[in-house]
């Protein structure tokens, strides 16, 4: 149901609405429909979309079960009833009734029998752990209980006197460190069911003797399946016509027979269309704001940081909402438009020196005086104003205090291997020895690299260019929405290609997210310019998948293209090797095959997987395609440090962000059951696609194919594992990836490069005999097209696993949402990825010196050498009596308050300026005074910049602009208050 369907039924009932129950088809048009809702203050309450099988371990469901339960209640404790949004597959179940849903508050000062709570508790459904760190569980610890109540936005921290509540505070899960002021109390609800001992016992003797299958048979695996007369079907009572059985719709729609459902029938009327209603893209606020200027007009903004954003000042004659939702409407007398942009899943910040992971004892990096030891963020009253500092200490308790405005100085210590560095030693000139001797061999290497690179640039590049308009039309042939990552790396790429100098550049990016799209627009871009394109390949199985991809996104646009393999005809081969000679062929895909062909007119290689290429290959490549762009595409991450140190000679691109439609992949922990493999198996059949059995022992193999196929004769199963030659493992890779078989018994060596979009269930036998890394790769294999991934984690007998084996397990079972697991930590990424590009012979230095300092030198030498002297990016000094922080009362962890100061200070736009203000106030709170003047005297540094001002000082309410002409300009502020100091220096600014 679209937005506009419903904005139009509210609009017509503007008073009173009849609808109880808007029943769509997913949580993402919930969210849209919840909008809608919203904007016309309506109460809503939105269910979540929660779509098990009947029996199912809900482990895996947890989250969704904690949300069901929350909405639950929100709904049964309201005096008006609020609208009600469901997915349809959500109210297919008998849902908890309000009885047992309850809570309990804790006030501060009140008494608490402490064995009576644990007791409740434990009826209750949490979890005893020693740390919290997921919702639903609980800690005690003397007079400290650590709880996170479900569906809180933090766990809550309740300190005791003896028996009586003394203090009440929220904490943060990273850090375990208490947030915030004090709370007078705190709302404790049930993890899942509010039960007295007696109904908890009465449950539990039902789950132990449930016919379905968990790991651990308890409330929060098995209880919602045996709630029996605790439950019912949420629909039931209300005031609708008979008109379709949702038992059918359940059982055509999903394939699922659940006795549990009544056979009551419930009315899904629809709601009617209005061609006046419509809903709009808003490609220019400002723009659209101007022609519909006789409408009421409405702004939906998340906060005045957004409106400024959007170039927005003057709000005269104009509704502004401060809401975070997006509803963009248009209707013949009103214009509803939202500058807030769609919430992406978010990348993973990385700074340039992991300042997000710097904490007191760790070792940094000052490019002047070496290594020494971070200790504290520290205040100190400079002039009037107060300002922050780093503190280093170094050899001897001798300290540097560094401004938190020059952090561009230093950089955290990475060296590889886990070494330990030596301290430096103050005013001793040693580093500056030290730093000499590695510049020395860094000249060296800076030499080889530069002379290849000026080799490269002095060749005649090929012109090719497009214009957005053809390029945004054959994105949106694509089907599905470009990342932002995406779209950067494209406009990279084209505006490189079409300056005329030649491109040699890096992108990087997971498997699945997205780099052969980059490349396709490559290609057409080449094609329309009238030259012609080779994908290189290490393997004819990535050769052939790419070759599909051609075939979807360029079978109608007129481009011809091929593909050169070993499995390609000796006739074939002869005609293509022909046709890119003679220029009929436009692109061609291909592996080794492809070295040393002649074309008429080629513009751009590809080379993916670049790192399976032996070193020979490599330089084969550039020897043979020497005077055309090369695009180079790795699933290895590039460090961002080195990819400063290169980006003269190289440039890169990185894709960090999954594709929107990714979803997680739900995890279950069976015992071997065959029964539960042949039901898995069938279950992903039904749906379409195919299946990994992960089975670790070569020998034993052939058995357990033999044990699949007595289950499912009809199945078409392939083997393979290590013992099988390389040429043969192609071949039914192949055949697996075409559709040919539905399942794949293979070793843990599943490769993991291959994108595999149809294979959304994995069966792993013998989970138990796995580390959770390994286990973590694995469940990666599956989900990874737009449909749920699910991974069935299979051990012999539960009762014989050891306790260490069973919580890593579990574990993985309740962590099934998407990025959940980065488990392998990054810096070990970013030192393999550089040692790649640089070369391992240099560890000594590195060591010395630490890796982000080494690429910082070997990109200033790669620069003296290349003699492109890099514009200084200019300075304004800026003396204002104002007190400008970033507040330990806003942000209180300082590692997070130096990477906000640390990314400021990159900042190149004022929109980025208050793109970071908006962040802040999402993440960490609404921002107190000194924080905002700080954000303000960012975005004055960068406006002084633009208008060539050197310095900005004030002597009361006068403020000086001195420009680099050394021309002086003075205003009068309003007051000398600090507000209007900035105020007035801004409108100056801005004039």
């Amino acid at each position: 149901m679209s937005q506009a369907i419903l904005y139009n039924y509210f609009n017509t009932y503007k008073k009173e609405s009849p609808l109880e129950v808007l029943i769509c088809e997913d949580a993402k048009e919930a969210a849209s429909l919840e909008t809608v809702a919203k904007y016309f203050k309506k109460d809503v309450v939105v269910f979540p979309d929660f779509r098990p099988s009947y029996g199912d371990d809900l482990r895996s469901y947890k989250e969704e079960l904690h949300e069901l339960f929350f909405a639950l209640r929100s709904y049964y404790s309201a005096k008006k009833k609020p609208l009600v949004i469901a997915p349809l597959k959500t109210l297919l179940f008998h849902l908890p009734k309000e009885e047992i849903l309850g809570a309990t508050s804790l006030e501060f000062g009140t008494e608490i029998d402490m064995n009576a709570f644990k007791e409740q508790m434990l009826f209750w459904g949490y979890t005893f752990v020693d740390m919290v760190q997921v919702e639903g569980e609980i800690s005690f610890r003397g007079d400290i209980i650590d709880i996170y109540v479900p569906s809180s936005k933090n766990p809550v921290r309740i300190s005791l006197f003896d028996n009586e509540i003394e203090q009440i505070k929220e904490f943060a899960l990273e850090t375990q460190r208490t947030l915030g002021d004090d709370l007078e109390e705190v709302e404790i609800r049930s993890a899942f069911y509010s039960l007295d001992e007696t109904a908890f016992n009465a449950l539990n003797e039902k789950i132990e003797h449930s016919e379905f299958d968990a790991l651990n048979k308890d409330v929060a695996s098995l209880g919602f399946w045996h709630l029996d007369d605790m439950s019912e079907n949420f629909l039931a009572g209300k005031e609708s016509k008979l008109v379709r059985d949702l038992q059918n719709v359940l059982k055509d729609a999903y394939g699922i027979n659940n006795p549990q459902l009544s056979r009551e029938s419930f009315e899904l009327e629809k709601l009617e269309e209005n061609e006046s209603v419509k809903e709009l893209v808003v490609a220019n606020a400002e723009q659209l704001i101007k022609v519909h200027k006789d409408k009421k007009i409405t702004i939906i903004a998340a906060n005045a940081a957004t409106l400024k954003q959007a170039g927005i000042y003057d709000t005269k004659n104009i509704n502004v909402i401060t809401a975070p939702y997006i509803l963009n409407i248009i209707t013949d007398d009103a214009l509803v438009i939202s500058l807030n942009k769609p919430d992406k899943k978010r990348r993973r910040r990385k700074s340039s020196i992991l300042l997000d992971d710097l904490k007191a004892g760790d070792y940094v990096v000052h490019e002047d005086y070496g290594v020494g030891i971070f200790e504290k963020i520290e205040q100190t009253e400079i002039l009037g104003g107060v300002k922050d500092f780093i503190v280093i200490k170094y050899i001897g308790d001798d300290k540097i205090l560094l401004p938190v405005e020059n952090l561009d100085f230093i950089d955290r210590y990475i060296a590889g291997g886990g070494s330990t560095p030596v301290l430096d030693r103050l005013g001793k000139g040693s580093f500056a020895k030290l730093k000499a001797t590695v510049r020395k061999r860094l000249l060296e290497i800076a030499g080889q690299i530069v002379n290849t690179a000026a080799a490269r640039a002095l060749i005649k590049a090929p012109k090719i260019s497009l214009d957005k308009k053809s390029l945004k039309e054959f994105q949106a042939l694509s089907g599905f929405e470009y990342t932002d990552d995406q779209t950067q790396s494209i406009d990279e790429i084209i505006s490189q290609i079409s300056s005329g100098h030649i491109m040699d550049r890096l992108l990087s990016g997971d498997v699945g997210f997205g780099k052969t799209e980059v490349a396709l627009n490559t290609i057409f871009a080449a094609y329309k310019s009238g030259y012609q394109s080779a994908f290189i390949v290490p393997t004819t199985l990535l050769s052939a998948q790419h070759f599909r991809s051609l075939d979807e996104r360029f079978h109608d646009l007129g481009i011809r293209y091929a593909k050169l393999d070993r499995f390609v005809s000796t006739k074939d081969k002869n005609a293509i090797i022909k046709g890119l000679a003679s220029g009929e062929i436009d692109c061609v895909v291909g592996t080794h095959a492809l070295f040393g062909l002649e074309f008429k007119k080629l513009g751009v290689v590809i080379i993916d997987e670049e790192h399976k290429f032996g070193v020979k290959q490599k330089e084969k490549i550039k020897e043979l395609y020497h005077n055309v762009h090369l695009l180079s595409m790795s699933a290895t991450p590039i460090p961002r440090s080195l990819n400063q140190a290169l980006s003269s000679i190289k440039t890169m691109s990185q894709l960090l962000t999954p594709p929107s439609e990714r979803q997680g992949v739900r995890t279950f922990v069976k015992e071997y059951d065959e029964k539960l493999i042949k039901e898995v198996i069938l279950r992903e059949l039904r749906r379409g696609g195919q299946v990994f059995y992960v089975h670790n022992s070569i020998d034993h193999m052939p058995i357990k194919m033999g044990e699949i196929k007595a289950l499912l004769p009809e199945l078409r199963i392939v083997m393979l594992h290590s013992k099988i030659s390389a040429v043969q493992t192609e071949k039914e890779l192949l055949k697996f990836e075409a559709g040919e078989y539905d399942l794949m018994i293979a070793t843990s060596i599943i490769e993991s490069g291959i994108h595999m979009p149809r294979v959304n269930t994995i069966i792993v036998d013998g989970a138990d005999r796995f580390g959770i890394a390994d286990l973590h790769q694995l469940r990666g294999r599956v989900g990874r097209g737009s449909y749920e991934g699910f991974a069935y984690f299979v051990v012999p007998n539960k009762e014989a696993l050891t306790d260490e084996a069973k919580k890593r397990l579990l574990a993985l079972e309740s962590n099934s949402f998407l990025g959940s697991g980065s488990v392998l930590a990054h810096h070990d990424l970013e030192i393999r990825g550089g040692g790649n590009l640089v070369g391992d012979a240099q560890s000594g230095h590195i060591k010395n010196i630490g890796y982000s300092l080494y690429l910082r030198m070997l990109e200033d030498a790669i620069k003296d050498l290349s003699n492109t002297t890099q514009t200084q990016r200019a300075k304004v000094d800026i003396k204002l009596t104002i007190s400008a922080y970033v507040s330990d009362m806003v942000i209180q962890e300082d590692r997070l308050r130096l990477d906000i100061y640390r990314r400021l200070s990159q900042a190149e736009s004022a929109i980025e300026i208050y793109e970071i203000e908006e962040e802040v106030i999402d993440r960490f709170t609404e921002i107190d005074t000194p924080t905002k003047q700080f954000f303000e005297l960012m975005v004055i540094k960068l406006l002084a910049i633009d208008k060539k001002i050197k310095s900005i000082s004030n002597y009361g309410q006068n403020i000086t602009f001195t420009y680099l002409n050394d021309a002086k300009e003075t205003i009068k502020a309003d007051s000398k208050d600090d507000d209007d100091i900035i105020k007035n220096t801004l409108v100056y600014l801005r004039k």
